[in-house]
């Protein structure tokens, strides 16, 4: 059992219960869960095009999505950051001293064998245990 579980969040997938679930599984009962959603932000061009207040709605929009996902379970802290989506979840891990990171993968295919999938990426990754969940 873990004392510091990360899950990772895409909010437009609908895997959120699943991984969460198996956090709990897998987390002391003193333990904490945190549910990561990584905003990518666009590109210089597109930001450039949008403006801040757009990108900043699009944040809000993320975080209030996020919350709701979360809402149901108090026991999970929601934490949105900025960032490139592997990277990230793999620097906030090292950071925050996250014991097992838990989060949803797709079924690979050619293009992941090729390029590499987040959850690819993540497990390769990591410092700390990784839980892949395939629905």
């Amino acid at each position: 059992m873990y004392d510091k579980i990360l899950v990772p969040m895409a909010l437009n997938h609908d895997i959120s219960p699943e991984t969460l679930a198996a956090a709990k599984a897998l987390c002391k009962p003193s333990g904490q869960i945190i549910a990561l959603h990584v905003y990518e932000s666009p590109h210089s061009m597109a930001k450039a095009a949008l403006g801040e207040k757009l990108l900043q709605q699009g944040f809000e929009t993320a975080k209030d999505l996020l919350r709701e996902k979360t809402a149901s379970h108090p026991e999970v802290k929601p934490v949105i950051v900025t960032g490139h989506s592997y990277r990230t979840i793999v620097e906030y891990a090292a950071d925050n001293d996250i014991g097992c990171i838990v989060m949803a993968s797709h079924k690979p295919d050619l293009s992941d064998y090729l390029l590499g999938s987040t959850a690819a990426r993540v497990v390769r990754h990591a410092s700390c245990s990784v839980l892949v969940y395939r629905a």
